[in-house]
Order: C-alpha cells, then sequence, then structure tokens
C-alpha cells in the first residue's frame, strides 16, 4: 500500500463485506480456541478454513470468530458452535478437512457432526 487513495480502497472493500446485522439473535457463532495451545496444535488453518467455508456458501447468518484458551488444550485444535435455541457444540482435534464437513452438516443442514464433539450433543 502505498497512497492513501489504496487504503481508502481497502477500507471501503472491508466495509462492503460486512454487514450490520439488527438482530444478533438469530446468528450462528463459530468460536475457534487460539491461545498458543491452539496456535500450536493447527487452529489458524481452521479459523480461516471456517471462514472461506462461510464467504464460499455466502452465509450471512454465520460469525466466525476466535477466543483464548477454551480450557481443553489436549483436545486442540476447538471451535464452539452455538446456534441460536440449540445447546452449545463443541468441536475437537479439528482438520481443514472436519471444518467443511461441520458447515455442511451443522450450520447448513442442522445436524451436529457427532463423531467430531466433546461430550453429549443434542440434534
Amino acid at each position: 500500500m502505498k497512497t492513501l487513495e489504496e487504503l481508502m480502497a481497502l477500507r471501503d472493500a472491508a466495509k462492503a463485506k460486512m454487514t450490520v446485522r439488527e438482530d444478533s439473535s438469530e446468528i450462528t457463532r463459530i468460536v475457534v480456541g487460539m491461545a498458543t495451545c491452539g496456535i500450536a496444535a493447527g487452529a489458524r488453518p481452521v479459523l480461516n478454513k471456517f471462514s472461506e467455508e462461510i464467504e464460499k456458501r455466502n452465509l450471512t447468518n454465520v460469525t466466525v470468530t476466535q477466543t483464548g484458551c477454551i480450557g481443553m488444550c489436549q483436545y486442540e485444535p476447538i471451535a464452539e458452535v452455538m446456534v441460536p435455541g440449540k445447546e452449545k457444540v463443541t468441536y475437537v482435534k479439528l482438520t481443514e478437512e472436519k471444518v467443511a464437513r461441520i458447515i455442511a452438516d451443522h450450520i447448513v443442514n442442522g445436524i451436529p457432526v457427532a463423531e467430531y464433539t466433546v461430550g453429549e450433543v443434542t440434534k
């Protein structure tokens, strides 16, 4: 970036991607653990894959964010999926390949992928 115009164009492109959500109670949240343990276990590519899949499928009611330690370091990379009105689902030992299935099965079709979870999953 060399000019103010390039910076402004970058800002405008980022603003165009963002949408204002009036009712956040209808938003599905995906939170990826990004503490040092998660990053060391491969959480960054997992976080990026969640974002790519959401964008590729044009899912506007889903947000992907990061957090610090979720507290189960031996299961990293970890992501929690919070669908409004449903119990939180915690996915463990994630890979980029697992993310694609989670998006297809859980986020799009509403069926948690039980074999990637920790704890009991309610449908």
